[in-house]
């Protein structure tokens, strides 16, 4: 917070130790100091993120991109290797940051991200303006996959979804309850209520040994692989965990 009160990067603060802080800039720390101790995150009170080994604009407007995340990004990255074109869908994207990163590190992706909220967007689309890749992500607002039936088909959707049980949302840290969008959390009941519609619209936009990767809940690998096993044309691959070792993302292929 004190580097970007000065508008340094974090290094600086070590390099130039000695230098005395202004009575201006030790005003706007102490504010931020306040919110902080209020709960507000850190990311929301700069206003950036890194993922992916990239920064992020952020805002209350769309979920603060975790590390755990990334491992959908790998994921995609690793099936998109050897392809040179590849197009790809992003449900519930948020500050875009799975497919910024991904359109980012791959030149041949052509992706079209989706959210529900016209604020996370906005907020979507001066982060692909940071990386060069407004050419190759098409921001359309909507619901799950409405935006895009009746195209494709597609090589693959990748989505970090609301999964998170209702009224699990009120014990969740004040960080998350009380500051991050509702609507990026809430999953429902059982946490499941976009999840399953994901896994269900996927099947007839996806080409055949097109891929559906999904982060989910530590607690619902079970429930998630049974939704997707119920779904003939889909084939799992095995569950893919973060490095705490929790079940993290579901990976499927369209036989």
């Amino acid at each position: 917070m004190l580097a970007h009160i000065l508008e340094w990067q974090r290094v600086q603060l070590y390099t130039y130790f000695e230098e005395e802080v202004s009575e201006r800039a030790r005003g706007g720390f102490r504010e931020l100091v306040r919110h902080r101790v209020e709960g507000a995150p850190v990311a929301y009170l700069v206003g950036r993120k890194e993922f992916y080994s990239l920064a992020f604009q952020v805002s209350p407007a769309v979920l603060i991109p975790r590390p755990e995340s990334e491992f959908v990004v790998v994921e995609f990255l690793t099936l998109a290797k050897g392809s040179a074109s590849l197009s790809a869908v992003d449900v519930g994207t948020g500050s875009g940051c799975l497919a910024i990163a991904s359109a980012h590190r791959h030149p041949g992706v052509r992706f079209v991200a989706i959210d529900i909220s016209d604020q996370a967007l906005e907020v979507a689309k001066l982060n692909a303006t940071s990386y060069n890749v407004t050419d190759r992500i098409d921001f359309r607002p909507g619901n799950v996959l409405e935006p895009v039936a009746g195209e494709g088909p597609f090589d693959a959707i990748i989505s970090n979804p609301p999964y998170i049980a209702t009224e699990e949302i009120s014990r969740l840290e004040p960080g998350v309850r009380d500051y991050e969008p509702r609507t990026a959390l809430d999953g429902g009941p059982d946490g499941l209520r976009m999840v399953t519609r994901l896994i269900k619209e996927s099947v007839p936009l996806l080409k055949p040994g097109g891929h559906l990767i999904l982060e989910i809940g530590t607690d619902q690998e079970n429930a998630v692989r049974a939704l997707i096993e119920a779904q003939p044309e889909l084939h799992l691959a095995p569950t893919i965990h973060d490095h705490a070792k929790h079940p993290r993302v579901l990976h499927a292929s369209r036989q």
